[in-house]
């Protein structure tokens, strides 16, 4: 164990304080230094005299202040979570390697991501109110049986796979759409891959589990939505970038999407993982979402199980080993196509890392 080494930690919460700590002392040893303030051009300097930084999906890792972090000394910037698009990959290549925790429990956000169906199917986030209140009346919550609805799975990576699997116990049928298809799970599974335009087309529920990129980005939108079923239900787990929220309003007005879940939102760096409770809201897109009785919102907690907390300190802490011990990153990102050192598809031809 190395108690020399400092890593600054930001945007951390009490339960990355504790899980870290815990696996921190299994065989780490390291001075971990814990901030409460996300990271950005004013906050980097708290990561002087530190070799490593730990941040997490709303800290700011532009070029300025990855230029800054290098400046302080910094050599790993290490993402306690799997998305980076708060990264400016380019800024980092060469600069300061950049590594994630590419899964810590599919199993956590798929199940997630079918909970937010069970519920807003059945209504029984909204029962729950109405039953302590003493209102034992049924009315409004009438739903429909799964078994013989269709599901559309947009990405079919470990989490996409496993929200499928879960579907299919439901004797949905499950459509999928993925850029690079896997047949053998198809088979497997009885998971059909289609074209986008048949997905929308007949889905009675459409799930997100691709990640955000310049291709995915506002996958839903004024247009996708129109092609889609009268009263589909849209849950996002995935990245708040992937739906129009605009759009996806004026879709729940006219009645296009019945229901929507959201553990995700594009601008939730403001608020997410934050009490807002005692203050106003001033996003008025997020404010407007909530009056929607049919659409339930959660705050980024799809990942926040305690298998998925653990994994997230014993990989975050690993990748920080690898580096200190001058070992190839197996979770470095590329900055050119988005993988991971051991499952970059580029690597081969000379063109990654």
């Amino acid at each position: 164990m190395d108690k020399t080494v400092s890593i600054a930690f930001f945007d951390t919460k009490s339960y990355d304080r504790e899980s870290f700590d815990t696996v921190n002392k299994s065989g780490y040893g390291y001075d971990i230094r814990y901030f409460e303030n996300r990271l950005s051009v004013g906050t980097a300097p708290l990561a002087n005299d530190s070799r490593v930084i730990c941040t997490f999906v709303n800290d700011t890792l532009s070029a300025e202040v990855i230029a800054e972090l290098k400046k302080l000394g910094v050599g790993l910037i290490a993402l306690r979570c799997a998305g980076y698009n708060n990264v400016d990959l380019k800024a980092a290549y060469r600069t300061i390697p950049v590594v994630r925790v590419p899964e810590y429990s599919p199993h956590a956000v798929a199940e997630h991501a079918v909970a937010l169906i069970l519920s807003l199917n059945r209504k029984t986030h909204k029962a729950y109110y109405r039953t302590r209140d003493g209102n034992f009346s049924i009315g409004g919550f009438m739903g429909f049986d799964m078994v013989g609805k269709t599901a559309g799975m947009i990405g079919t990576g470990k989490i996409g796979k496993i929200a499928a699997k879960i579907l299919r116990g439901f004797d949905m049928k499950v459509l999928a759409y993925d850029p690079y298809p896997d047949e053998k799970f198809a088979a497997a599974t009885s998971v059909e891959y289609v074209e986008l335009k048949k997905l929308y087309a007949d889905s009675d529920v459409i799930s997100l589990h691709c990640p955000l990129s310049r291709d995915t980005y506002h996958i839903i939108d004024k247009r996708s939505l129109a092609k889609m079923k009268d009263g589909v239900m849209i849950v996002n787990t995935g990245r708040g970038g992937l739906i129009d929220t605009v759009a996806l309003i004026d879709a729940l007005k006219s009645g296009k999407v019945g229901s929507a879940g959201l553990d995700v939102y594009e601008e939730e760096s403001e608020y997410f993982f934050e009490d807002f409770s005692t203050q106003v809201l001033t996003d008025d897109v997020l404010a407007r979402l909530l009056t929607f009785s049919n659409v339930l919102i959660t705050s980024h907690q799809g990942f926040f199980t305690r298998e998925a907390i653990r994994n997230i300190a014993q990989t975050t802490l690993d990748n920080i080993r690898e580096f200190l011990a001058g070992k190839p990153l197996k979770n470095e990102i590329c900055y050119r196509c988005g993988e991971d050192r051991d499952t970059c598809t580029k690597k081969r031809t000379g063109r990654c890392f």
